[in-house]
């Protein structure tokens, strides 16, 4: 055996296959993976190709760019990750689609088939930190050497570790990758099968697309642990925001994919003369501006997944996260020409290393362009264009815990008027009180055009903290341990924020911006309450009754929709019940004696119809 793979404490089933592999390469730094992808002959473009019952199946295409690797999938299905791809193959408690149930026989017999495949091929196995060098579990990759792209791409996201630098290495995640069984067992869907036990937690990837298992199943593995310990790994962006007096301010934002977290991140967009778009009347082409003479400086910490371990939980109040990732796998179908993001574009250009580009044209030897995205079989840009952007590369990058002041939820809203009333009632800015925002959570709307994922729900839930789709366990067990934290967090404020529409009027993510340079000029929520109204539908806590931003205000009908004419009272009243309604629909599944019972007073609340005030009286607000 090879002398590094000594230092691993393998199970028994993957120490035969890597007994049996003609060949495995350990890689004892990114740079060596990099190159694993264009073969021994350093070439510059290469097929992915992988014989299933004796045919060719072309899976994607890598091109070697002068900024890094950029790779295409042959199917327009492959460039997203299908929300339907999780399967579970233990016996543990799970609310989530068991293999058996799915496919009528045990996974056994295709987790002997991926064993012996895999034993097959030439290996690379790449070891890393689930969760982040500091506050990590070890874990271990799997894969055909043909798929090095794969395996640079989960280096990039997840914390590498040169294994020769430690004397003993034992995976508490391990993740395998057997692309052929995708054809063979799986009809060419996204399957990714999860197994847990008490001490291993295994991932069986039947695709090659890193979101469901170099992403996702990395996530699922901490919220695995975090379930069987106590603690919650968030679905957030999260930021320190310095305003140009210099006070500070750190803003938590979930939501869905597609909901704002990257956003959070970004600078203020301007127009060209400088100022600030809000928001384009839908019906009548009008453009609502602000000028902003400076903005606040923005220290990213987290951009998808927040560790809150109770490890360095504060005692004040306060959330406390870190970051769970190495890089990030940022979407980049907002950045459709040259200067629409210049952190990122100046990065990826400009980048010291190599990257990694995902569904973006690339030219043999030439620069990938983060607006320059690949079509999909319609002739369409494809929606889901991504780099994995290493956090070290990202200005003003905070390393370390964090306490969190405002933890905001997004929601991509459709657009809304009495003629065609929809959910797009949301105004710029709404303050929930504690017992609303585990409500919100609890649904996590996916929302209006999601670009992340397959599928055309027009309103679906993503559920409990928007991280649904990548937990294995039990909805109730995550919705109590929400609970549990915002219980514990009462120094920690809560809001709501749209993007894309607010009623007619198309906004884009200017309302997250927008709201952010506002409650960090103001040092958080900390408003009186004669300031805030509550909303016409109550689960959207309350409205403000004034925006002021950098001396300017912000038009009532963008905080209150209600007040816009081709919406109205009516318009705004049917938007609110089909809200409403879908959220007692989603809401339906978490009534189960394990509830927790503060939650159990807040579903009774929503059941009779309570108002924001009702709300308040569960959990306070925190204001005056």
């Amino acid at each position: 055996m090879n002398e590094v793979l000594k230092r691993f404490v393998l199970p028994e089933e993957l120490a035969v296959v890597v007994d049996c592999s003609p060949s495995v390469i350990v890689p004892e730094s990114k740079e060596t993976l990099y190159e694993l992808i264009f073969g021994n002959e350093h070439t510059t473009r290469i097929d992915v190709v992988y014989d299933v019952e004796g045919r060719p199946v072309h899976e994607a295409d890598v091109v070697r760019c002068k900024n890094g690797a950029v790779v295409n999938y042959t199917e327009d299905y492959m460039r997203r990750r299908d929300p339907d791809c999780m399967r579970i193959a233990d016996d543990q408690p799970t609310d989530k689609p068991r293999f058996e149930d799915v496919y009528g026989y045990g996974f056994d017999e295709v987790r002997e088939e991926t064993f012996r495949w895999l034993s097959g091929q030439e290996l690379i196995v790449v070891p890393f930190k689930a969760g982040g060098y500091d506050y990590g579990y070890e874990a271990v990759l799997v894969c055909p050497r043909n798929a090095a792209f794969f395996a640079f791409a989960l280096s990039q996201l997840q914390a590498f570790v040169n294994v020769r630098e430690l004397e003993k290495f034992e995976p508490r995640a391990i993740v395998y990758v057997a692309p052929p069984l995708r054809h063979t067992r799986f009809g060419g869907r996204q399957v990714v099968v999860h197994s847990r036990g008490e001490k291993l937690h295994e991932i069986f990837s039947y695709n090659l697309y890193p979101g469901p298992s170099a992403k996702k199943g990395v996530y699922s593995v901490l919220l695995d642990i975090g379930e069987q310990e106590g603690w919650v790994t968030a679905h957030a962006s999260a930021a320190r925001i310095i305003t140009p007096y210099e006070n500070e301010m750190v803003m938590m934002h979930e939501g869905a994919s597609g909901g704002g977290k990257s956003e959070l991140l970004e600078d203020v967009h301007r127009d060209s003369d400088g100022r600030v778009l809000v928001g384009v009347n839908s019906i009548s082409g009008t453009r609502h501006y602000i000028s902003m003479s400076d903005t606040c400086t923005i220290q990213p910490v987290t951009d998808d997944m927040a560790i809150c371990p109770p490890d360095f939980q504060p005692a004040n109040g306060k959330l406390a996260l870190a970051d769970g990732e190495d890089g990030w796998f940022v979407r980049v179908d907002g950045i459709t020409e040259y200067g629409c993001d210049r952190l990122y574009e100046r990065i990826t250009i400009h980048t010291k290393e190599p990257l990694i580009f995902f569904n973006l044209d690339g030219v043999p030897n030439s620069t990938c362009l983060l607006w320059e995205h690949t079509l999909d079989s319609t002739g369409t840009p494809c929606s889901n264009p991504r780099v994995i952007i290493p956090r070290r590369l990202v200005d003003n990058i905070v390393t370390g815990p964090v306490e969190v002041n405002v933890r905001s939820f997004g929601v991509r809203m459709p657009p809304s008027t009495a003629q065609r009333p929809s959910y797009g009632i949301v105004g710029l800015l709404h303050i929930l009180p504690p017992a609303l925002a585990w409500l919100w959570r609890l649904v996590a709307p996916r929302g209006y055009n999601n670009p992340s994922v397959s599928g055309d729900s027009s309103l679906a839930a993503e559920g409990v903290g928007s991280y649904w789709p990548f937990a294995t366990g039990l909805r109730v067990k995550q919705a109590n341990l929400l609970m549990e934290q915002i219980l514990r967090c009462t120094a920690t404020r809560y809001v709501l924020i749209p993007n894309q529409n607010i009623g007619i009027y198309q906004v884009g993510f200017a309302p997250e911006w927008i709201s952010r340079e506002y409650l960090a000029r103001r040092g958080g929520v900390n408003m009186r309450m004669d300031r805030l109204t509550p909303a016409p539908c109550p689960i959207l806590g309350y409205c403000l009754k004034d925006m002021k931003v950098d001396g300017q205000h912000i038009p009532p009908k963008f905080l209150r929709p209600e007040f816009q004419e081709l919406l109205g009272e009516e318009g705004y009243r049917v938007g609110a019940k089909i809200l409403t309604d879908f959220f007692a629909k989603e809401l339906r599944v978490y009534d189960t004696p394990e509830l927790h019972p503060v939650g159990r007073q807040i579903l009774e609340c929503f059941a009779a119809g309570g108002t924001v005030e009702d709300y308040c009286k569960i959990l306070p607000l925190g204001l005056e």
